[in-house]
């Protein structure tokens, strides 16, 4: 296993037993510091692993920080729990597409996938069984059509500093045909879900608070799906 050098493997451990202390990306508002307890990372872990498939045989190559819940919740720490091969580099498009033939797992932001589609290779790449989740901002579906049709099975994401972040999800798997939308979260829920005057609130293990949580996210739900419609106004 190589880590980042902030990391170690005992504070991977620790964090288990103690829980830690993540910062939210600011991507849905102004960056904060947000703890997370033992029970609610165990609780995320097995569900990160459920959805991805993730365990002591799996491959993880994680290229986003490890500072931020995506980098860290999605696979780093689920995989590290059962004992999966993990390695943590920072991102580069064309080490990306060079060494992802070597793992199973990947997580990236829709701007990460964007870069990797911009290099030579991308056309000739295979990612057959390689899982590849997408998550942190919206994903387009010219970036899902791309990686299913180089035979990954693409895994868009919908999650939080406070709650996931495998949450809310959809498996998009080669062979599939995308209908064309900027919008959409997901069709599968990790956790309990409502929408109250267009805001989605969830509740579940898997979040930081014991009550239901006012996400700010603006969303629809049309036959079990759900979208992604904008943020709500900042509250004071």
């Amino acid at each position: 296993m190589k880590l980042e050098n902030v990391i170690t493997k005992n504070e991977f451990d620790d964090m288990l037993k103690e829980g830690c202390l993540l910062q939210s990306s600011g991507t849905t508002g102004e960056p904060k510091q947000l703890f997370q307890t033992p029970e609610k990372l165990k609780a995320a872990n097995l569900v990160a692993r459920k959805v991805q498939g993730i365990d002591k045989s799996s491959k993880i190559l994680t290229v986003c920080t490890l500072k931020h819940a995506g980098g860290l919740l999605a696979q780093t720490l689920p995989g590290y729990e059962v004992g999966s091969e993990i390695e943590v580099e920072q991102f580069n498009p064309f080490s990306w597409v060079r060494r992802i033939k070597d793992f199973t797992h990947s997580h990236l932001t829709p701007d990460m996938a964007r870069a990797i589609m911009k290099t030579k290779s991308f056309n000739k790449l295979k990612l057959d069984d390689k899982i590849i989740m997408c998550g942190s901002d919206r994903v387009q579906s010219g970036i899902i059509q791309n990686f299913i049709d180089r035979g990954a099975i693409f895994i868009v994401n919908w999650g939080m500093t406070e709650v996931g972040p495998v949450a809310i999800n959809r498996t998009f798997v080669p062979g599939m045909r995308v209908h064309t939308t900027e919008t959409i979260m997901g069709n599968n829920t990790e956790c309990d879900t409502k929408i109250v005057d267009g805001e989605l609130h969830v509740k579940g293990d898997i979040c930081i608070y014991d009550d239901w949580f006012a996400t700010g996210d603006i969303v629809t739900n049309e036959n079990g799906h759900f979208y992604f419609m904008g943020r709500k106004s900042v509250r004071r």
